[in-house]
């Protein structure tokens, strides 16, 4: 008896041993595993945005030359690029009134410094040229050359706004360059200041019909998205004056796209306007 008893407890301790065993495994936790492809990642992500910052695709390229195209001035080309025409006109040696000619090549970088035997040629001809045709590009110039002369620009402007509207945030590229005046189709826009105008066309990407006035040596002013242009080029205009009717942008708003350029750089229209619109 005694020793069935014996066996009995015996079994049931062991029991009782299994059981308790078996418990407290599974009541510990899996030890953790470190993962080392997140660790990398993390290390690895500050670098990531240095390299994506620092990629070339990012910046705005200018090519070393452009072309001249039917339409194109000197102050139209430098605006597309975000250049001072004093400057392209000196790596181009090209002096006022900087007239320029259809198929000619025009520097859009500083040329590199060296010293070099300079020929005298006519601009933006490879090939021999006409008598006839050096002699009217001649006339040309100078005749632009004395009407330059004669304009008086003014040192100090009085800006005015080019027109009356709410402003609004356009999805269009050029926006952030200057401001969005919303409007009606024709309404009117005016010079927002004294001036020359020295571009009146549609050949700049993004500014449908565009006019661009010369109101110094130092700043430049410009309206786009036109539906008719009521000036052209080498017209003196007065501030106030009307040049234009407002037309519309890409997306089908009513709209006048103004910008102010100083020495070829955008600047904040809202720093030399008036507070008020009237």
């Amino acid at each position: 008896m005694k020793s069935k008893r014996q066996r009995f407890f015996i079994l049931l301790f062991m029991c009782l041993f299994i059981s308790l065993l078996n418990s407290s495994c599974s009541s510990q936790s899996p030890a953790p595993v470190s993962s080392r492809s997140s660790e990398q990642e993390k290390k690895s992500t500050p670098t990531a945005k240095k390299i994506a910052a620092k990629s070339p695709s990012a910046a705005v390229k200018i090519p070393s030359h452009h072309k001249v195209l039917g339409g194109d001035t000197l102050y139209s080309i430098s605006w597309n690029f975000n250049l001072d025409y004093k400057e392209v006109a000196r790596w181009n040696n090209i002096r006022a009134p900087y007239v320029i000619y259809p198929g000619q090549s025009i520097r859009l970088t500083a040329p590199p410094v060296k010293k070099a035997v300079v020929k005298k040629t006519v601009p933006g001809n490879t090939k021999p040229v006409e008598k006839k045709s050096v002699k009217k590009q001649a006339e040309v110039a100078k005749k632009a050359s004395k009407k330059d002369k004669s304009v008086k620009y003014a040192r100090n402007i009085n800006w005015q706004w080019p027109t009356k509207g709410k402003l609004i945030k356009s999805n269009s590229p050029i926006s952030k360059k200057g401001l969005d005046i919303a409007g009606k189709k024709g309404q009117l826009i005016k010079a927002s200041g004294a001036g020359v105008v020295v571009y009146s066309g549609s050949g700049l990407l993004g500014y449908g019909r565009l006019i661009i006035i010369k109101h110094n040596e130092t700043y430049l002013s410009a309206y786009a998205h036109n539906s008719v242009l009521m000036v052209k080029e080498g017209d003196s205009v007065s501030g106030g004056q009307k040049i234009a009717k407002m037309g519309q942008d890409s997306n089908g708003q009513a709209l006048l796209h103004f910008e102010i350029r100083k020495n070829g750089n955008p600047v904040a229209p809202a720093k030399y306007l008036p507070k008020s619109q009237t």
